[in-house]
């Protein structure tokens, strides 16, 4: 993927009162493994699962990609089967390799804890999961707040998720800066009404994530700079 360029359509709110990440893909270097597994797991099944359709269900509800998948790759695809072997042969790799974190992870979450920002989790991952990837990445403690998909009831694109993670965090969605590196997390956030963050990982942006983006950055650390300085300027009007 070729370097993404600095884009902001709005400024940040005044006051930043929280921010909510996605976990794979934006603070652990993990989306390029699910590419795989998925593939993997499909192909065992016998279904012609192409790279495409696995970064087509990013971070997406199971019951939205199982339709999504059974169009775009065969009628009889059965999701439920493939994500249970893909979960299964990628915490297997996992458990054996461990991940990395993305650069700047612990940069932009050590900054927002000195700030007095809390951070909460929304993501699709099951909160077993997200829990030993946290701490085998030496970030758990960084996070006071995680809402991962087996907690709501509509998960990503639909913006239960991110509301509710702004709910745990006592804000309400517009004080929270949300962090997506997919286009089905980016509708979820965006349609929750938080100033919303895209750090792409596997692929560009289209036109419809670009406009519902408040910011497109290339980094975490480009992140945590956007922060200092919306930070620094809100202190001067004080």
């Amino acid at each position: 993927m070729k370097t993404v360029c600095e884009r902001i359509k709005r400024q940040l709110p005044a006051k930043v009162r929280g921010l909510i990440f996605d976990l794979d893909g934006t603070l652990a270097d993990t989306e390029g493994l699910y590419q795989r597994f998925w593939l993997e797991a499909a192909h065992e099944f016998g279904y012609p699962m192409e790279r495409k359709h696995a970064l087509m269900i990013r971070s997406m509800a199971s019951a939205v990609a199982g339709p999504l998948m059974q169009r775009e790759v065969c009628p009889d695809f059965d999701y439920e089967a493939v994500r249970d072997r893909r979960r299964v042969i990628m915490a297997a790799w996992m458990d054996e390799h461990g991940v990395q974190a993305k650069a700047g992870a612990e940069e932009i979450l050590r900054f927002a804890e000195e700030n007095g920002i809390p951070v909460a989790l929304a993501t699709t991952t099951p909160l077993a999961r997200v829990e030993k990837v946290l701490s085998g990445l030496g970030l758990r403690q960084y996070v006071a707040e995680v809402v991962s998909g087996d907690m709501i009831e509509h998960g990503k694109p639909a913006p239960d998720i991110y509301l509710k993670a702004a709910e745990r965090l006592k804000i309400a969605p517009e004080e929270a800066v949300g962090v997506e590196d997919s286009p089905t997390g980016i509708r979820a956030c965006s349609a929750a009404g938080l100033y919303t963050v895209l750090i792409p990982d596997q692929d560009e942006p289209g036109p419809e994530i670009e406009e519902l983006s408040d910011a497109v950055l290339p980094s975490l650390f480009a992140l945590k700079e956007m922060l200092a300085q919306g930070s620094a300027a809100a202190a001067k009007e004080e």
